[in-house]
């Protein structure tokens, strides 16, 4: 697809128009305004100075500080020599983890029985900061760097659409034609876009990270039949490389949020923050996934959830002992619809909220502490107590109770239940 035919001008027309009719033509597209998801790095910045040579448009950058783990300012530096005014640099990581983080925990959400989601749960803050600051500087339009094959597009959009219908979305990759490496040299170096010297030949592999993982993807993982080298691993060091030692620590829980490790309160993303150093250091939260795309295609990816992985395991401890029976298997029920909307790029949708309410009622009571054992690669439940147990020792004992239960009264429950079981058979006994 050219420009031209997605509503733009494909790259290198627009010194082919005189100015009478550039200025038409762009005049016709109405966007004067955009706010780029920004990191400051190379695509981000060939997208930065093609939305402004294709559209003629002023560009705002927001940069989120989402726990990735690297200094931001130089994305304000390289913002500020592309000429950019208005630069939004936000430390969210709090607001991650309180807001989109924890209420996903509070689900034990797994896309596809694995994937703790980490890249997916991030896309809905990023927008709903895009679609606010618009609305703050008067844009009229928002612009991401996600490419036209991955889910990023979807959850993106879907998102900016469901805060503000009539917002619009500027998705370079589906629209200009630089699509090889090559050509997006070519282009940053036309427009004097420093290109850092690894960027000259072709990346290993591509990475996203945050406060709750890395997602690494592409090159040398593309053939799910090759082992993944030891170098793409970042937060995690190997299991058989991790201490010989084991770790123990305990993590406090109320209305189904961590709030304290060791019996130290927390902040959220402060907690997250240290259960990622436990678990990196203990190789814990590895995975190697080859996961259906929403668009349509599998892709195989390597993710590190260290701080995740402890977290999820914890989670369903402290729920183990307060928990009914019917809450907890219908929570099981719901959560992979749960979690496929996240990875669908569905968060704000009613029936997210919906689901959303049920499971928050449900951990009302969830509250109290799990002690884990961490070691070499495994984060293991070793104990759990609560306020609000329903665990109740006298039930369950081989010894003597108080004769709350009386084994005599199974017999009943037991003849009950096979009473169709015994009709069924029957019938298959008379026909053979």
């Amino acid at each position: 697809m050219t420009l031209r035919q997605s509503g733009g001008l494909p790259y290198g027309a627009a010194k082919s128009l005189d100015l009478n009719e550039k200025t038409a033509f762009f005049m016709s597209k109405d966007i004067n305004k955009v706010v780029l998801a920004y990191s400051g790095g190379l695509d981000t910045s060939i997208i930065l100075k093609w939305l402004k040579v294709a559209y003629d448009c002023e560009v705002v950058t927001f940069t989120a500080d989402l726990g990735q783990g690297e200094e931001l300012e130089p994305a304000r530096k390289k913002a500020e020599l592309m000429g950019i005014k208005e630069i939004f640099i936000e430390d969210v990581r709090e607001e991650f983890v309180r807001d989109f983080v924890f209420p996903m925990f509070r689900a034990n959400a797994l896309y596809e029985g694995v994937y703790l989601l980490g890249t997916s749960i991030a896309r809905p803050l990023i927008s709903k900061r895009l679609v606010e600051i618009a609305h703050e500087v008067g844009a009229d339009a928002i612009s991401h760097g996600a490419t036209g094959k991955g889910n990023d597009q979807v959850r993106f959009e879907l998102s900016a659409y469901a805060l503000d219908p009539s917002i619009k979305v500027i998705a370079p990759w589906r629209e200009w034609d630089l699509q090889s490496r090559t050509k997006l040299l070519e282009f940053a170096e036309q427009h004097q876009i420093p290109v850092p010297k690894d960027k000259r030949g072709e990346a290993p592999f591509s990475v996203d990270a945050n406060l709750l993982h890395t997602s690494s993807e592409g090159k040398v993982l593309e053939d799910p039949a090759d082992v993944a080298p030891e170098y793409v691993y970042q937060r995690t060091v190997s299991p058989e490389d991790a201490p010989d030692k084991a770790e123990i620590i305990t993590i406090g829980f109320e209305k189904g949020d961590a709030v304290s490790i060791n019996g130290e309160a927390m902040s959220p993303a402060t907690l997250l923050t240290k259960l990622n150093e436990l678990g990196g250091k203990h190789g814990i939260g590895r995975l190697d996934l080859v996961e259906n795309r929403f668009v349509g295609m599998k892709s195989r990816g390597i993710y590190e959830t260290p701080g995740g992985t402890i977290l999820l395991d914890a989670h369903r401890g402290i729920e183990s002992i307060t928990l009914d029976r019917g809450a907890a298997h219908l929570k099981d029920e719901i959560m992979p619809r749960y979690a496929e909307l996240i990875y669908n790029g569905f968060w704000y949708s009613p029936e997210r909220e919906m689901l959303q309410a049920l499971i928050d009622n449900s951990q009302e009571m969830v509250a109290g502490e799990v002690t884990m054992k961490l070691y070499k690669g495994s984060a293991t439940v070793i104990a759990r107590t609560s306020p609000y147990s329903l665990y109740s020792e006298d039930l369950v004992t081989f010894e003597e109770g108080s004769g709350t239960y009386d084994h005599h009264d199974a017999q009943g429950f037991i003849k009950l239940n096979a009473l169709r079981l015994k009709t069924f058979a029957a019938r298959k006994k008379i026909i053979g």
